[in-house]
């Protein structure tokens, strides 16, 4: 539990206990951080009497900053807590959910680029200075699983070897997003690959042992580490975002899970599979809370499988029809 501090401290307090018991602990986090943030703003305004006028909360939502889903989400938090204030007689404002933009535009690798980054991680070399001893077995592992079966960094890294179905080529997957765990079958060719690189790490039958350790055995590869070697290879292989726009993520290991989406609508399509049918199927496939936000995650380039986002956008029109509103 967070220290509050402002003079809604108590208030704070016994809202976040109540959020506690039904919130996943990832979001309870979030909770956590954007209640402690709106506390330490009501210091800041010194705000003397348990009462939120409409200046403040305005002035609050107008600092705002990031991404327009993250803003919105910071305000459908705070507007909760404000609808548990007034439920116990205190006067508040009540600010409107921003309307969320699309503002995030993913970085799609060409089958030419994959290649590339495919050969250069295939052909890493040890120094003295690369701490990690498994890294050229562990990368070129990592970056085939994330890309064969669309999977976070985080959900990658973390896995151990009682995660993973060798016999059924599948991943079992327990720290997601969410807290969403997830079976994930994966292709015949990465389930012999993952086989053969178990064999080479010495990790078959041990079921704590990590898939992709650091040089410490007992923690995972960081996230950060990943993205660095990735960086590397990237400038190696000429693969960059030049004049990238704010609203563009550029090249990085995430933008493997936009290709496997990409892909797999493609080749479903291709294979005379039903749009209704395969998008809910690649939705919970990729561990997402709806459908909404795989149609995020399939709004790509017009020159990159036109034909299958012509069908998709006909598709969501029928499932998420236009409509104007402010919450």
């Amino acid at each position: 539990m967070p220290d509050f501090k402002s003079i809604l401290r108590i208030e704070f307090a016994d809202f976040l206990s109540m959020r506690e018991v039904v919130l996943s602990e990832s979001a309870y986090a979030h909770d956590c951080h954007y209640l402690t943030s709106f506390d330490s703003y009501l210091i800041d305004c010194n705000l003397q009497h348990k009462e939120i006028s409409e200046s403040v909360i305005i002035e609050w939502v107008k600092n705002l900053s990031g991404k327009s889903s993250s803003v919105a989400n910071k305000v459908i938090v705070i507007r909760l807590f404000l609808r548990y204030l007034s439920s116990i007689g205190i006067r508040v404002f009540m600010p409107p959910i921003p309307k969320v933009t699309d503002d995030y535009i993913p970085y799609i690798f060409s089958d030419e680029e994959l290649k590339r980054i495919f050969a250069l991680s295939d052909n890493i070399t040890l120094t003295k200075s690369q701490p990690n001893p498994y890294i050229q077995l562990e990368f070129p592992m990592m970056l085939r699983i994330m890309y064969g079966c669309g999977l976070r960094v985080g959900e990658t890294l973390a896995l151990k070897m009682k995660d993973v179905d060798l016999d059924g080529g599948i991943l079992i997957l327990k720290q997601t997003k969410g807290d969403k765990q997830r079976l994930v079958p994966m292709h015949q060719t990465l389930t012999s690959i993952l086989i053969r690189y178990c064999l080479a790490m010495g990790v078959i039958g041990k079921a704590e042992a990590l898939l992709f350790p650091s040089a410490i055995q007992e923690i995972p590869l960081s996230v950060k580490a990943a993205r660095n070697k990735l960086n590397t290879i990237l400038k190696y292989a000429g693969i960059s975002l030049k004049g990238r726009a704010k609203r563009e993520r550029g090249p990085c290991l995430h933008c493997l899970r936009h290709v496997f989406a990409f892909k797999s609508f493609a080749e479903a399509e291709k294979s005379g599979r039903s749009i209704d049918a395969s998008v809910p199927y690649l939705s919970i496939y990729l561990g997402h809370d709806s459908l909404k936000e795989t149609e995020s995650y399939l709004k790509f380039s017009s020159e990159l499988y036109p034909e299958a986002m012509e069908l998709f956008e006909d598709y969501t029109l029928q499932v998420f029809p236009e409509v104007s509103y402010d919450e």
